[in-house]
Order: C-alpha cells, then sequence, then structure tokens
C-alpha cells in the first residue's frame, strides 16, 4: 500500500472483510487484492467493523458475499486452522502501510520460526540498531494484523511477555500453542520465567 493510498485513507482502495470465531475469540480479516490489511480479535463485529473504518475511513468497505474468492477462502482457512492448533506456523501475503523502520522490523519479525521469541532488544540488534529497543516496542504495538505479523513472538529481555494489542492473555495462548506445535506435546506456561532471552530490553508493546 502506497504511502499517499494510507495517507488518504483509503481513497480508492476496495476492502473485503469478514469475520470468523476462532479458539481466541471473534476474528476480522480484511484484504485489497493485493492482500491482507486487517487482521484483529475483537468482541463484536460491530467493534471490529467501527476499528477497520477507522483505519481506512476514505475505503469501500464490503462484507465478503458468497462465492468467496479462493485466495480470501485460503487465508480464512489459514487463520482458523493455526489457531485451531492444525497448523504450525502462518505465510500470508500482508498489504500494509509502514515506515522504513517499522517494515525492517515487520519483515524480521516474520522470519522468527514458530514456537521461538525474541526480546526487544534481539530484534532491534537484528536488524542493525540496537539501541532502538523502545522504537521496536513501538512497530510491534502499530501492527494491524495479528498473526501474519508475529509481534507475539517478542517478549521483554527479563522473560515476561510484556504488551499486547489484542490482550496478554491471547498472547501467552499463541506462544503455548507454537510451542505445543514444536514439541507436539504440552509445555510449561509462558509469562513465569519459562523464557530467557540472551538480551534485556526493559520495554513493552
Amino acid at each position: 500500500m502506497t504511502p499517499n493510498r494510507y495517507r488518504q485513507g483509503g481513497r480508492g482502495l476496495t476492502i473485503t472483510h469478514a469475520t470468523t470465531e476462532s479458539p481466541l475469540g471473534l476474528l476480522m480479516i480484511a484484504a485489497t487484492d493485493r492482500g491482507i490489511c486487517f487482521v484483529q480479535f475483537g468482541e463484536s463485529r460491530k467493534v471490529l467493523l467501527e476499528a477497520l473504518r477507522e483505519e481506512y475511513p476514505d475505503a469501500r468497505l464490503e462484507r465478503m458475499r458468497e462465492p468467496v474468492s479462493q485466495e480470501f477462502q485460503q487465508c480464512m482457512e489459514a487463520l482458523r486452522n493455526y489457531l485451531a492448533e492444525e497448523q504450525p506456523s502462518l505465510d500470508l501475503p500482508v498489504d500494509v502501510r509502514a515506515t522504513a523502520f517499522q517494515m525492517r522490523v515487520w519483515n524480521y519479525l516474520q522470519s522468527i520460526p514458530s514456537g521461538e521469541v525474541r526480546s526487544y532488544g534481539e530484534v532491534a540488534a537484528a536488524i542493525g540498531q540496537p539501541t532502538a529497543a523502545r522504537a521496536v516496542a513501538g512497530a510491534c504495538a502499530a501492527n494491524r494484523v495479528a498473526l501474519a505479523i508475529p509481534c507475539h513472538r517478542v517478549i521483554r529481555g527479563s522473560g515476561d511477555l510484556g504488551g499486547y494489542r489484542w490482550g496478554i492473555e491471547r498472547k501467552r495462548e499463541l506462544l503455548e500453542l507454537e510451542r505445543s506445535h514444536l514439541s507436539g506435546k504440552a509445555t510449561a506456561p509462558f509469562g513465569h520465567g519459562s523464557v530467557t532471552p540472551t538480551t534485556t530490553a526493559k520495554n513493552s508493546h
């Protein structure tokens, strides 16, 4: 998505959206013809639609109608299967607006293997800006496509989970889900000293 198009509130874009129940609550996915631009959890369809409209106030928003396009259906199924523990990871096309720094962070997050975590400081070092841990936390907080850009895989250097735009319990459950895929069995819960990244960062999002 071009910076100009995003600044114009998505003017000229048609964004198709649909909601689905998931093990972690109601989930909305929305996409342009180039990829996913919005994946968020919410308490109701109304709340999610308002969030989508706030993000793209001048775009044409259309509820997905039957027959669902093959590409959109594949994205929905991938998200549902992932949350139902039937699929270990996600690789979805994304169409979002970001600053150059945010894009570097988000691209790196997509490279973190499912079942693993990094601290904010480790992410900053990995993108060549070791003093930018706080900015990394800000980039994680700005993420609008949950799961597709896995900001839940970034935690505090102390091992605490830090924050999460869609609730700390969802973050814990997502990490435990990925660990169970990795090990093939139940694992100890996150957020209680079970994770010790190598780099300390006192930031959250």
